[in-house]
């Protein structure tokens, strides 16, 4: 049985799927269509994808993409800790432009699960961590997008300042939320 906490967002979810462990170890269904349908994810997942970040506060994010590829996420860390982030760009969404952010660790097993029409990312909290999450949508670079990590209108409270947290070139400069085009209406 899964269990699922909702958030301050609604449609984001924490999603913890069981553990099953003896000495040798332990097995874990970290996906289960009929399971997550019953649990509010109904998803056609089309693309894993996996990361590793060796230094403690690499940030990566906050990415979308836009239609006709926006993503649904379910993200998940087997080795490590992250600070993983939901931001709602549904300008309609009473939500627009809030946060939620959730400690996500090999050890609490948890799972996100960030719908389309929100911007993710996350900071590294361990050395050598790996992050894995299923998409419903292939990465297309024409509708590749993101929101400034650390942008004040959002206030993002990160683990790591500006100088400290280790960035892409292409993440240092994303547009702030307020510039940003009405994505997902």
């Amino acid at each position: 049985m899964l269990s699922v906490i909702p958030t301050a967002l609604p449609d984001v979810k924490i999603i913890t799927p069981v553990r099953h462990g003896d000495q040798r170890g332990f097995f874990s269904e970290t996906w289960n269509r009929q399971a997550m349908r019953e649990a509010g994810v109904d998803a056609d997942f089309v693309q894993d994808n996996h990361s590793l970040s060796g230094p403690v506060g690499t940030v990566r994010g906050l990415h979308f993409q836009s239609a006709p590829f926006a993503q649904d996420k379910l993200v998940r860390v087997s080795r490590g800790r992250i600070l993983d982030v939901a931001v709602d760009l549904r300008r309609s969404s009473p939500t627009y432009g809030q946060h939620v952010a959730v400690e996500l660790s090999a050890e609490n097993w948890r799972q996100l699960w960030v719908p389309v029409g929100f911007a993710h990312g996350f900071c590294t909290l361990e050395p050598n961590t790996e992050v894995q999450y299923k998409v419903t949508a292939p990465y297309s670079a024409a509708n590749d997008h993101g929101v400034l990590w650390n942008d004040p209108d959002i206030g993002v409270d990160w683990p790591v300042s500006g100088a400290e947290a280790l960035l892409s070139p292409k993440d240092m400069k994303q547009p702030r939320l307020a510039d940003l085009p009405s994505w997902f209406d």
